[in-house]
């Protein structure tokens, strides 16, 4: 999308000034709070469309975990 918009010169250009702005050291912590903003995100959007797993559940098969069903 952003390459798109931005072309491969644009998001070289972005990315530097990324760089500069926050340095080294701020660009793991700044990734991975947008990571985690991410997964919010859709974990909301799953409750809203009512696509969301219970907590007893597994979510890659769908069993009850442990227990009765």
């Amino acid at each position: 999308m952003l390459a798109e918009i931005f072309g491969l010169d644009g998001i070289v250009v972005l990315v530097v000034v990324v760089a500069v702005l926050f340095g080294s050291t701020q660009i793991p912590k700044l990734a991975r709070s947008l990571g985690s903003a991410r997964s919010e995100f859709k974990k909301g959007l799953d409750e809203v469309h009512g696509t969301s797993t219970s907590s007893d559940t597994d979510a890659t098969t769908g069993a009850h975990i442990g227990g009765q069903a």
